[in-house]
């Protein structure tokens, strides 16, 4: 019986294959456009810009404290939700200030050049919506489930 068990998980996760390696090459092609706009000698091989990839790591968080808080508790909010939202909204807000500020700051000699920047914008946007897409993809309660 273990064996029947091991092969219907097997298929559940070939059903996921496709989207998992869409994802994973997705937020390659981000983080390479992060990287790349850190380490390109045309850009001056300035490393303030990979700071943004703390952002991508809390970006989830709120939602998933928040889901988590929904789940042990029996009622249904919509203020767990909409403050989860909110903190998440200020922190991809965030990463893409960041690189803003960084290209702009200080104006006769700026920290990054803005080519550097339109690098990190595009890899910002590159990795969110790989986060964004994962969550929609993986969520599968509706009734509790943020996304």
């Amino acid at each position: 019986m273990a064996g029947l068990k091991g092969i219907v998980i097997g298929f559940c996760l070939f059903e996921y294959f496709p989207l998992l390696v869409v994802l994973a090459f997705l937020g390659s092609v981000g983080m390479t456009l992060v990287i790349l706009s850190c380490a390109s000698p045309t850009f001056g091989a300035v490393w303030w810009p990979f700071f943004v990839v703390i952002f991508y790591i809390l970006s989830p968080l709120p939602v998933l404290v928040a889901n988590r808080y929904m789940e042990n508790n029996s009622t249904y909010s919509t203020a767990a939700k909409d403050v989860a939202l909110f903190f998440t909204a200020i922190i991809v807000i965030s990463a893409y200030g960041l690189p803003i500020v960084l290209a702009r700051a200080p104006p006769e000699n700026p920290t990054i050049v803005p080519g550097a920047c339109v690098l990190v914008l595009l890899g910002n946007t590159v990795v969110f919506l790989t986060i964004l897409g994962f969550f929609f993809s993986f969520t599968h309660d509706e009734s509790s489930g943020l996304l």
